[in-house]
């Protein structure tokens, strides 16, 4: 069964197609990283119609790096949520008119799932049952995985999510966007040990995470700082 898969949940457009057999067959990303840079954040009225550019010239070339043509798709798959609310319609808009159009199936995958199993694509997957950190953009969770299908959430983040605590945080410090990738290029350069930042819920039962404390200790800290080059990386490392 070959299966095209179409994510458009935020600022890149992802398309692949997937042999049950064969494994990943081939897959392309469009990143719109260099179109919201001039406005410091993902615009979604843009991202949505960037989607709408993307995803069919990506889908023939990942038709033609396998050597198939539509008529020879089994299914669609499609990020049905959470994330942008126009850049997921226009994805579950095309995938749903595809599969409509060549008469088979189309199933919505939920966002988090998706990366979830993820690494169950790989050479060398995780065995069942495991316990998965997922770290994505606006969610951060600590998950059950008995078997595919059965998921208990053991931890989630209160407030910002990682992802987010990163970019707002690289935002507090001056850098371009996106903040979190620069962020942590900056932590290779800082000095172990000379901030000490707190540790959030780690004095609480249970397996929660809060991340938005650490936005305004690293502002305040950077304000008492000599606001040099290198503070901003220990900052980075703390």
């Amino acid at each position: 069964m070959r299966v095209l898969g179409i994510e458009s949940s935020c600022d890149e457009t992802g398309v692949a197609i997937y042999d049950t057999e064969r494994g990943l067959l081939a897959h392309r990303l469009f990143s719109q990283i260099a179109m919201h840079a001039e406005y410091g954040g993902v615009v979604p009225e843009l991202a949505s119609r960037d989607h709408i550019r993307r995803v069919l010239p990506l889908l023939r070339e990942v038709l033609a790096d396998c050597g198939l043509n539509l008529n020879d798709l089994d299914g669609v798959a499609y990020t049905s949520g959470p994330g942008l609310i126009g850049a997921l319609m226009t994805g579950a808009a095309i995938a749903r008119s595809l599969a409509w159009g060549l008469g088979i199936p189309a199933v919505g995958v939920h966002h988090m799932e998706g990366h979830l199993l993820a690494p169950m694509l790989e050479e060398t997957p995780p065995e069942l049952p495991f316990v998965a950190l997922l770290v994505s953009g606006g969610h951060t969770l600590l998950v059950d995985v008995p078997q595919i299908g059965e998921y208990r959430i053991l931890g989630e983040s209160v407030d910002d999510a990682a992802g987010e605590a990163f970019d707002k945080t690289a935002k507090l410090l001056g850098l371009a966007y996106p903040g979190g990738p620069l962020l942590a290029k900056l932590a290779e350069r800082g000095r172990p040990g000379i901030y000490r930042f707190p540790r959030p819920m780690v004095d609480r039962p249970g397996c929660d995470f809060s991340f938005s404390g650490l936005k305004t200790f690293s502002l305040t800290t950077w304000q008492n700082s000599g606001q040099t080059e290198q503070d901003k990386a220990d900052i980075a490392l703390a």
